[in-house]
């Protein structure tokens, strides 16, 4: 993870309303795009490796702008990682398409994590499983919603919903 150290250390942010948590992600502009939201949202996101890129790629920090500084990123090694550093008390809710509760279902708290999975293979159903999962209902004939959009969508359907703004 020698690359990560050009993102982490930035924008440190100590009581995020939310966390943003990025499942194996693949797709660096994806990422990116996710990166500058929770930056504008004031968010943490969290990486959990292997990623399907590296983290000093073009298309990664070209997504993020100039952004980066603003932006709080926690990259775990594994899942484990991850689940180690979750404060007692911490929620975690999972989002997939083959979850049956919508989102806006969902009863959020400040400090909440939001788990999605990787672009291509969604989040497995071991995770599916052990969390509390939602979906964004999808009326038309579209298989799935792109990654930064559904993260768009939810944390900031969330923000409203625990009175951000």
């Amino acid at each position: 993870m020698g690359s990560d150290v050009t993102l982490q250390g930035r924008g440190k942010i100590s009581d995020p309303w939310l966390h943003v948590v990025l499942y194996e992600p693949e797709i660096p502009a994806n990422t990116g795009n996710i990166a500058r939201l929770c930056g504008a949202a004031r968010l943490v996101l969290h990486l959990i490796h292997p990623l399907g890129f590296r983290l000093d790629d073009r298309h990664l920090k070209r997504a993020g702008l100039d952004y980066w500084p603003q932006v709080d990123v926690r990259p775990h090694e594994n899942l484990k990682a991850l689940m180690d550093s979750i404060p007692r008390g911490h929620r975690i809710f999972a989002f997939s398409r083959h979850c049956g509760e919508p989102y806006t279902r969902a009863r959020p708290r400040r400090g909440d994590y939001l788990i999605f999975g990787p672009e291509t293979r969604g989040l497995p159903p071991r995770l599916r499983s052990a969390y509390p999962c939602y979906r964004i209902p999808i009326w038309g004939n579209v298989r799935s919603l792109n990654l930064s959009t559904a993260v768009g969508i939810v944390t900031y359907h969330f923000l409203h919903h625990m009175g951000r703004f």
